[in-house]
C-alpha cells in the first residue's frame, strides 16, 4: 500500500471546537511520543485511545474509516476558480435545454429517454469539459472518459453546441436504423467517432476503467507507449453501486497505486425506483468501503449556502444532526416547505431550534433544495484537482446532487423520476426562466421544443471552443489511425502444420507452442499480451513466466521461493503476462483494454485470454458483448473445452454450451478445432482479418482440448474449408461396391470418436462413412444465413455446407463435445437427412469413457446413431440397431 498523503487540508478544520487549547495540547503530547519513540508508537497509543474510549466509556465514536457528513475540502482550502463563472453557467444551461428538449421531441415518437440524470450530474461533466478532461488532439492518448449511460443526453447537447452534431442527428436521437441516428446510450459500435467505452450495462464501467488505467500503466513500464499524461475518469450512479463488478476490483487499483484513475460517483441518492439506501446513508457506505480499498476519497456533498450554517454550529449539533438522518429522509426534505423543515429536521433538539431561529424560510429551501456541492463548480472543480493531484493512490469523489436538478418541482427528487421522459410546455417555461436563457415565448408556443444554441461567434462559443482547444480538441472522441501490424513469420505455423509425429499433444498445448513461438518475432512479438486467470500452469504456460514474466508495477519484491528452477515464477515491471488471479471478469476487462488499444491509444496489441471450461463464456457472457460493443480485436480461448474432457471435474466445470452463449454474439468468430494444424490456419486468419491493411471489429474464440493425441499433420487444400467450417478430413473405403453410406461430422476432441466409429462401423456393419472436420458450425450458419439474404436481392448464392455436402451420399450425423443446439444451427442447409448427437443435460463426474457413454457420444454410441440414420432410410435392416446396442452393451 503507498504510503499515506499529507493533504494541505484537514476536513476537521470546518467542524466546531469548543477547546482549542485542549486540541492543541493532545497535538503536542503526540508529537512529543513520535519524536521520543516513533511514529509507530504514536499511533499505537492512539489506538489503544480509542479502543478504551469506546468500549469502556461507550462514546459513540465515528468508523476509522468514515468522516462526518461534510465536505472533505474546506471552503478555506478550496483553490481559485480558473474559468469565468458566469460563462460556463451559461453553457451548462444550454446544454441542461438542448438535453432535456432532445429527449422530450423523442418521447413524442414513443421512443423515451432519460432526462433526470444529467440534470442532476450537469455540472460534474462540465466543470470537466471545462478544465480537466484531455481530447487527443495533443501529444499522448487523452483522457479516457467512462460516461454514466443515462447522460447520455447531456453529452449529446454538448456535441451539438460544439458543432460535432447537428439538429437533424438530435431529432433521430434513439433512431438508428437509418444509419444517422444518435444510439441511446453510449455505443461505440453504433457511433465510432463519439463514443469509445460502453457503459450501461451496469457495473461493467467501473470494472473497465480500472483495468483500462491498469492497463495504461502496463504499456508506459513494457515501453509500447508514454500514457504518464492519460487520466482515466468514470462517471457513475451511486445507485449503481450496488452492482458486484462495481466494486470487484477496488483492492486492485488501490494496491497498484493507480492514480491515474478517478471515480466520480453522482450521489443523488436515487436509483431507479426510489432511494439507494432509504434507511442508511450511501455516501459513508461508499467511503468506508473505498478507503478500505486503499483510496482517496473526496466528500463534495455541501454548496455554499451551507458555509454560514455550519459556521452557526458552535456545539456540532447541525453534523451530528446530517449525519444521523437516513437517505429517504433527505429526499423527502428537498420537496418539502420551510415549516416541515424546522419541525422535522430542526426540531430535533434545542441547540438547532436556535440555529434554525436564525435563518429565513428561503434559506432553509435553499440549503435543502438546491445547495449541493455537485451543482457548483467551485466546489467540483475543488474536488477535481485534488483528484487530478493526488498521488499513490485512485480517488473516489462522491458528489451530492439532486436528480432532476433544475427541472422543476414535478422532478426534483421525486422516485419517479426516472421513469418521467419528458416536460410539458409549460415545464420548458419555469426551466428557461430559472436556467435564465434568452429564448422568447413565442418560441415556445408551438407543438415542439425548440433546441437553441447562441451564434458562433458569441462570447459562449468562442470561450467553449477556446477551453477545449486548450485541452487538446473534443472530448469524448475515439480515434482510429491504420496501423497494420506485419504478418509473422511462416515457420511459426508451419510446426504445427506438420503435426506432431509420434507424440501424443493437446491441442491446448498446440495453442500455447504456437503463441510462444509467435511472441519471439521480432516485429510483432512484444505486442502479444497473455492474459490467464491465474491457471497458466494447468494449461502448459509455465514455460513462458521466466522469458516474458508476469507484469507487476512493483516487479518483485522478494526472493521467489523457485528462482532456482528452471520454470521459474519471474515478476517484472516490464513482464509481458497479466497473470489476474481467480477473476474471469478482471481478465476479461484486461482483455478489453488490450483488445481496443488500437483506437485508445493508437497502438495495436494482440491479447490472447485463456480461460478454464466455461468459466468464461458463462460467466462474463454480459463483457463479451461490450467486448463486441467497444469494437474489441484478439483471441479467446476457451481450453479445458468440452462437456466430457476433464475427468473427475463434473456438473460444474464440464462445458457443452459456451459455443451456443458464443454464437449470439456478432463479433466472434467461434471455432472448434480439432488438430492442431487447425489452430495454425485459424490463428493465421486471425492475425490477418484483425491486424492487417483492412483490419476488421471481430474477435476469435478457439475451444482447445487436454486431452493429448497425435497430431496428424495437415491434407493438401484444407485451409478454407477450415476458415469456411467444414471440409472432408477422412473418405471411408466400401466394404462393398454395393454398401450403405453416410457421412459423420464432428467438431473438436469428437473428431476422434467419429474416426473410431467409422472404423466399427466398416468392421462390424459394412457400412461406408465419411469423416468431415467441421472446426466452426457457427461460421456455417453465418454464411448461410449471408445466403438466404442475398436471394432474397435476388443473388443466386447457395451456402457453402450445402454446396460442400453436395453429391455426398447418405445421410448426415454431426457429433461434438457440445450440447446438439451446435451443430444443429446448421441443419436447415443440409439436404442429405439429419440427426445431431451431443452432450445436452449436466455434466457430471467420472472417466472420460464413461462420461461419454452416459451422454451417447463415445465410439459405440455413434455407430448406433448412425445405423438408426440409415434403418429410417431403409438402407439397413431394423434388427441393426438393437444388435449393436447389444453387440456394444448400450
Amino acid at each position: 500500500m503507498p504510503d499515506p498523503v499529507r493533504l494541505p487540508y484537514s476536513q476537521l478544520d470546518q467542524l466546531p471546537d469548543r477547546d482549542p487549547e485542549e486540541t492543541t495540547e493532545w497535538r503536542e503530547s503526540l508529537d512529543a511520543v513520535t519524536k521520543a519513540a516513533g511514529p509507530h508508537r504514536a499511533a499505537y497509543l492512539m489506538r489503544r485511545a480509542l479502543e478504551h474510549t469506546a468500549r469502556t466509556e461507550g462514546t459513540a465514536l465515528p468508523s476509522l474509516l468514515e468522516t462526518d457528513y461534510v465536505n472533505t475540502i474546506p471552503t478555506s482550502a478550496e483553490p481559485d476558480f480558473p474559468g469565468d463563472e458566469a460563462m460556463e453557467a451559461r453553457i451548462t444551461a444550454w446544454n441542461r435545454w438542448n438535453a432535456a428538449a432532445m429527449v422530450t421531441r423523442g418521447s413524442a415518437l414513443g421512443l423515451g429517454g432519460h432526462i433526470a440524470t444529467f440534470a442532476s450530474a450537469a455540472w460534474l461533466y462540465e466543470t470537466g469539459f471545462q478544465h480537466f478532461f484531455r481530447g487527443k488532439e495533443g501529444d499522448g492518448s487523452g483522457d479516457q472518459l467512462y460516461i454514466q449511460g443515462h447522460a447520455s443526453p447531456g453529452v449529446y447537447a454538448r456535441a451539438f453546441l460544439e458543432g460535432r452534431l447537428t439538429e437533424d442527428h438530435l431529432d433521430r436521437f434513439r433512431q438508428e436504423t437509418g444509419g444517422e441516428g444518435l444510439p441511446s446510450y453510449p455505443h461505440p459500435r453504433r457511433l465510432p467517432w463519439l463514443w469509445e467505452f460502453p457503459t450501461v450495462s451496469m457495473g461493467l464501467g467501473p470494472l473497465s476503467a480500472i483495468y483500462q488505467a491498469r492497463f495504461n500503466r502496463y504499456l508506459e513500464h513494457r515501453g509500447i507507449k508514454d500514457t504518464a499524461n492519460s487520466h482515466v475518469w468514470a462517471f457513475l450512479g451511486d445507485g449503481e453501486m450496488d452492482e458486484p463488478e462495481s466494486t470487484a476490483a477496488l483492492a486492485l487499483a488501490g494496491r497498484e497505486g493507480l492514480d491515474n484513475l478517478t471515480f466520480v460517483i453522482n450521489c443523488n441518492l436515487q436509483r431507479l425506483d426510489g432511494p439507494v439506501r432509504p434507511n442508511f446513508k450511501i455516501v459513508q457506505e461508499l467511503e468506508a468501503q473505498f478507503r478500505a480499498a486503499g483510496w482517496n476519497v473526496v466528500k463534495s456533498l455541501w454548496g455554499q449556502a451551507w458555509d454560514e450554517v455550519f459556521a452557526l454550529d458552535t456545539d456540532g449539533a447541525l453534523i451530528r444532526r446530517l449525519g444521523e438522518t437516513p437517505d429517504a429522509q433527505f429526499q423527502t426534505y428537498a420537496t418539502r416547505d420551510a415549516a416541515y423543515l424546522r419541525e422535522h429536521f430542526f426540531g430535533a433538539n434545542e441547540s438547532l431550534k436556535a440555529l434554525a431561529s436564525r435563518l429565513t424560510d428561503a434559506k432553509l429551501l435553499e440549503l435543502f433544495q438546491t445547495s449541493r456541492a455537485g451543482h457548483e463548480p467551485r466546489k467540483v472543480y475543488a474536488a477535481y484537482r485534488a483528484a487530478v493531484e493526488h498521488k499513490g493512490a485512485p480517488t473516489v469523489i462522491l458528489a451530492q446532487t439532486v436528480k432532476g436538478y433544475t427541472l422543476g418541482t414535478g422532478f426534483e427528487s421525486r422516485n419517479a423520476n426516472h421513469q418521467m421522459k419528458k416536460l410539458t410546455m409549460a415545464e420548458f417555461r419555469t426551466m428557461r426562466d430559472v436556467l435564465e436563457l434568452p429564448i422568447p415565448d413565442s418560441a415556445l408556443e408551438g407543438d415542439q421544443v425548440p433546441y437553441w444554441r447562441p451564434a458562433d461567434d458569441s462570447p459562449e462559443m468562442v470561450y467553449l471552443r477556446e477551453r477545449r482547444a486548450a485541452l487538446d480538441g473534443p472530448a469524448p472522441a475515439r480515434k482510429v489511425v491504420a496501423k497494420p501490424l506485419p504478418m509473422p513469420a511462416d515457420k511459426s505455423f508451419d510446426a504445427l502444420k506438420k503435426g506432431s509425429g509420434s507424440q501424443e499433444i493437446a491441442t491446448t498445448m498446440a495453442f500455447v507452442r504456437l503463441i510462444k513461438d509467435l511472441m519471439r518475432d521480432k516485429e510483432t512479438g512484444k505486442r502479444w499480451v497473455p492474459i490467464v486467470p491465474d491457471e497458466a500452469r494447468t494449461f502448459g504456460m509455465e514455460s513462458l513466466f521466466p522469458t516474458a514474466g508476469l507484469y507487476s508495477p512493483k516487479g518483485a519484491t522478494y526472493d521467489p521461493v523457485d528462482r532456482d528452477q528452471l520454470l521459474w515464477y519471474k515478476e517484472a515491471k516490464d513482464g509481458q503476462i497479466l497473470n489476474e488471479g481467480i477473476t474471469e471478469a478482471g481478465s476479461l476487462a484486461d482483455f478489453t483494454a488490450a483488445a481496443t488499444s488500437y483506437a485508445t491509444h493508437g497502438e495495436p496489441m494482440i491479447p490472447f485470454y485463456i480461460f478454464y471450461s466455461m468459466f468464461g463464456w458463462q460467466r462474463t457472457a454480459d463483457q463479451f458483448w461490450a467486448l463486441a460493443d467497444q469494437l474489441g480485436r484478439g483471441f479467446v480461448i476457451g481450453a479445458t473445452a468440452g462437456r466430457t474432457t476433464m475427468t473427475g471435474e463434473g456438473l460444474q466445470h464440464a462445458d457443452g454450451h459456451s459455443h451456443l452463449i458464443a454464437s449470439t454474439n456478432p463479433a466472434a468468430l467461434s471455432y472448434d478445432p480439432a488438430f492442431a494444424y487447425e489452430v495454425a490456419v485459424i490463428v493465421k486468419e486471425g492475425l490477418r482479418r484483425m491486424y492487417g491493411p483492412d483490419a476488421e471489429d471481430v474477435f476469435y474464440y478457439l475451444t482447445v482440448y487436454n486431452e493429448t493425441k497425435v497430431q496428424p499433420a495437415m491434407p493438401e487444400g484444407v485451409e478454407e474449408g477450415i476458415l469456411k467450417g467444414l471440409y472432408r478430413f477422412n473418405e471411408g473405403t466400401r466394404p462393398e461396391a454395393d454398401s450403405p453410406q453416410l457421412q459423420l461430422l464432428a467438431s473438436g476432441t469428437a473428431i476422434h470418436w467419429a474416426l473410431e466409429a467409422q472404423q466399427l462401423l466398416a468392421d462390424d456393419w459394412g457400412v461406408a462413412a465419411d469423416v468431415w472436420s467441421a472446426p466452426s458450425w457457427t461460421e456455417l450458419r453465418r454464411d448461410a444465413l449471408e445466403c438466404d439474404a442475398a436471394r432474397l436481392d435476388g443473388e443466386d448464392r447457395i451456402p457453402y455446407v450445402t454446396r460442400a455436402l453436395a453429391g455426398a451420399p447418405g445421410p448426415v450425423v454431426a457429433l461434438s463435445d457440445w450440447m446438439r443446439a451446435v451443430p444443429d444451427q446448421i441443419a436447415p442447409w443440409v439436404e442429405q437427412d439429419w440427426t445431431s448427437i451431443g452432450t445436452d443435460g449436466f455434466g457430471l463426474s467420472d472417466t472420460r469413457e464413461a462420461a461419454r457413454r452416459h451422454f451417447g457420444v463415445d465410439p459405440q454410441s455413434v455407430v448406433v446413431q448412425a445405423l438408426a440414420a440409415l434403418a429410417r432410410r431403409g438402407e439397413v435392416k431394423p434388427e441393426a440397431v438393437k444388435e449393436a446396442k447389444e453387440r456394444y452393451g448400450l
